[in-house]
């Protein structure tokens, strides 16, 4: 099966990394699903979709373990995202979550590593972690998650904060903060955006107004949920999806253009926020 050609993201400092691929959020947690999990993961890489989000938290370790088997072999097909937790985010405690990921990986780097969210430790420390990885060559690049603009501030005022390239942030029609100021803060510095949950754990699927959409472009409703997030530059959509049927909506995502007519529709649905409107976390 021949994978579709990747559409491309640059962030800060000249990373690239593809525009839509598949969150992990929930899985390693079952040992039943593991089959089904492994499945969906090697379907999406066949199909093009050419990023996979992982974290330390995620069944404590056990997503991880389902990534490592879903790449064995393809490493070289992915772009591979993990997060450290804040509560291991000190500088040793840094260095050690990154190499207990890459052991449960079964790869010898990590393409992009996260703060999971600001935490005790110093940011700074963090970042000096981070840049010590990179060094040694266990993560190739490194950003934050769940970070609202006035920790981003803080953290790209850092001496490494330059680096910081990417924020992973909960965005989808009915979750629309980060639009309020983080987005145009992030723009203005080249700092991608990668939005989880962009169905709202699945609470748009059954949607009236994106149903609407959905039916007049002969696609499903989370074909037209990424596709929103997806009408951004310089944003990243990492849905979670098992299913084949599932994997398959996600994908179409990139081919569907919604017209100015399908995004007023979602407006007058989803109200953008106003000014000072909270970053939302999952």
């Amino acid at each position: 099966m021949g994978a579709a050609k990747q559409h491309m993201v640059e962030a800060r400092g000249g990373v690239t990394l593809p525009s839509l691929g598949l969150g992990t959020w929930k899985m390693g947690e079952k040992r039943g699903r593991r089959k089904v999990e492994v499945a969906a993961l090697q379907l999406g890489l066949d199909l093009g979709l050419g990023l996979i989000d992982t974290a330390e938290m995620y069944g404590s370790g056990g997503a991880e373990q389902v990534v490592g088997e879903a790449i064995r072999g393809r490493r070289d097909e992915v772009y591979l995202v993990s997060k450290v937790l804040p509560s291991n985010a000190s500088l040793k405690g840094t260095i050690k979550a990154a190499e207990r990921s890459l052991k449960h990986l079964k790869c010898d780097y990590i393409d992009l590593y996260l703060l999971h969210w600001p935490g005790s430790h110093p940011v700074g420390e963090t970042l000096e972690a981070f840049e010590r990885l990179v060094s040694e060559g266990k993560i190739r690049h490194y950003g934050v998650s769940n970070f609202d603009t006035e920790d981003m501030a803080d953290a790209m005022a850092e001496p490494l904060g330059d680096a910081i390239c990417l924020n992973q942030i909960l965005y989808n029609p009915a979750q629309r903060a980060v639009e309020a100021g983080l987005l145009p803060w992030c723009a203005e510095r080249a700092v991608a955006l990668m939005a989880y949950s962009p169905l709202d754990q699945g609470s748009l699927l059954q949607d009236a107004v994106l149903k609407q959409i959905a039916e007049r472009h002969q696609v499903s409703t989370a074909t037209v949920a990424v596709a929103w997030t997806l009408r951004l530059p310089r944003m990243i959509s990492i849905p979670k999806a098992t299913a084949p049927e599932h994997i398959r909506a996600v994908v179409a995502a990139r081919e569907l253009e919604l017209s100015d007519d399908d995004l007023a529709a979602i407006d007058r649905a989803f109200s953008p926020p106003g000014p000072g409107a909270k970053l939302a976390i999952y």
